[in-house]
């Protein structure tokens, strides 16, 4: 009998920055431990385990979601956006990575890549978020670094960037 069957441990397949990705998946280990471990995207970062931080947000078929709080096995066939696949394919930064880069918003990092994830699900519904939608987004991540000034400072420019790049089209 092979470890696997003795672990329980069975091949999953996500699709993760648009790119298919098989692993095999215990069906207890939560999709940010399988992103991180299996997968090797470490920019998914696990705070309290609890869904309460925001550290581990990533984008589950295209919106926001605490990867701590799901099973990887429940992930099977889902599209999975992690910080990772923010940038173009040609290397270049979101808009959103880099108004956070330039208004000094990333803090100490930690819980950026989770912000960022749901930074960039608001502007893509939202072209243009008044600062209490801003916050209000943003009031579902811990950041024990200082205020969050800069980070909405960094959302407004990444907005107006966007609609800008828009404009050009």
């Amino acid at each position: 009998m092979s470890n696997s069957t003795l672990s329980g441990s069975r091949p999953i397949t996500l699709c993760v920055n648009g790119h298919n990705r098989t692993a095999k998946a215990e069906p207890r280990v939560n999709l940010a431990d399988f992103l991180r471990h299996e997968l090797g995207l470490t920019g998914t970062h696990v705070g309290c385990e609890h869904g309460v931080c925001g550290a581990c947000t990533v984008q589950i078929d295209g919106h926001s979601a605490r990867s701590c709080l799901m099973l990887a096995v429940q992930a099977q066939g889902m599209q999975i956006r992690t910080i990772e696949g923010l940038a173009d394919k040609q290397g270049r930064w979101h808009p959103v990575q880099q108004a956070f880069k330039e208004l000094h918003a990333l803090q100490c990092g930690f819980c950026t890549p989770g912000v960022l994830m749901s930074v960039v699900e608001l502007l893509e519904s939202h072209a243009d978020p008044s600062e209490e939608q801003i916050r209000d987004v943003l009031s579902g991540h811990l950041c024990r670094c200082t205020g969050y000034q800069n980070i909405v400072r960094a959302v407004q420019h990444a907005a107006a960037a966007i609609r800008a790049s828009h404009e050009h089209e």
